[in-house]
């Protein structure tokens, strides 16, 4: 299941040059950039980990996409996602944001079907991540819910 979220989501995974042509554009705008990671990335699960400080002074691609791959050396099994904010509004609004990386196996959610009075169903979804497993391992191994 490939995981949908952000700007790009639909299309094929973008290349590091496709990726620093938006990055270029973000810089242009005057927008600021920060790298993210996760092993859960659930729609709800707005606050993903930043991998060092938002680059609010940086006008370089290049730098850029240096710490996108220090992020993935780092952290090559979760998903990395690059988020431009707009402070010209006086609060940092995240005006696009996009999936650079992804875990070599995207497992998903599953859904929790709950049967209430009257008949009445009621259905949510749940990340495999909130299983009772370290960060990182969530999805690997025999003892991984499918």
């Amino acid at each position: 299941m490939r995981i949908t979220q952000g700007t790009f989501s639909f299309l094929p995974e973008l290349t590091d040059a496709q990726i620093t042509r938006q990055l270029e554009y973000c810089l242009q705008k005057g927008w600021a950039i920060g790298v993210e990671y996760t092993d859960d990335p659930h729609p709800r699960n707005t606050f993903w980990e930043m991998h060092g400080n938002p680059m609010f002074d940086l006008r370089d691609a290049a730098g850029v996409l240096q710490e996108i791959n220090d992020c993935r050396k780092t952290f090559p099994d979760q998903y990395i996602r690059v988020t431009a904010f707009d402070s010209t509004h006086g609060t940092e609004s995240v005006v696009l944001s996009f999936i650079v990386n992804r875990p070599k196996e995207e497992p998903g959610f599953r859904l929790i079907r709950t049967e209430e009075p009257g008949r009445t169903l009621r259905y949510s979804i749940e990340s495999y991540s909130v299983q009772a497993r370290p960060e990182g391992t969530r999805y690997s191994g025999p003892s991984a819910t499918r």
